[in-house]
């Protein structure tokens, strides 16, 4: 396996998903390059079963869950009251940076796997297919939950009006 092609094809994306999770682009850096230093150590035991990209996120995200439990970084904080119109999808709030902040504040309220399907699939722009075998599971598990998950913002959204 050659990992400086690894890295040069998948380091993009492999930081867009850190980025997504942590919202720290320093840390997402950090953490990209220590993906790829583990990739490289146990490039043995990669056995081809899902796409490369899947299994560096995966390590990713291992590493990033280590960082929040070593930081303890999975604390709460109060979702402050804020103004939506369910009529404008959740992407399309994205797109301004407070509603951004809104929204970011309710995936850090909300519980996984919801949070997590969204986030790859919003900010890491994964497919659902890649996001189900993240997982371990199907490409219809990963779209009935991102939709739920999409749905509980916009509701969470409703009700800080």
């Amino acid at each position: 396996m050659d990992v400086e092609a690894l890295y040069n094809t998948y380091f993009h994306d492999v930081y867009l998903y850190l980025c997504s999770v942590s919202r720290d682009e320093s840390l997402a850096e950090e953490l990209t390059q220590e993906t790829f230093f583990r990739a490289l150590k146990s490039a043995d035991k990669f056995r081809g079963d899902c796409d490369v990209r899947v299994w560096l996120c995966q390590i990713a995200k291992n590493l990033y869950l280590s960082h929040c439990k070593k930081q303890k970084h999975l604390t709460g904080n109060e979702i402050p009251e804020s103004e939506a119109d369910p009529r404008v999808s959740v992407e399309d709030h994205l797109a301004d940076s407070e509603q951004a902040m809104r929204i970011h504040r309710i995936l850090h309220e909300m519980k996984d796997p919801q949070k997590e399907v969204f986030s790859l699939r919003v900010f890491g722009e994964l497919s659902f297919r890649q996001i189900g075998d993240l997982f371990g599971k199907t490409e219809s598990w990963a779209r009935v939950t991102f939709h739920r998950a999409k749905l509980a913002i916009i509701e969470a959204l409703e009700e800080s009006k």
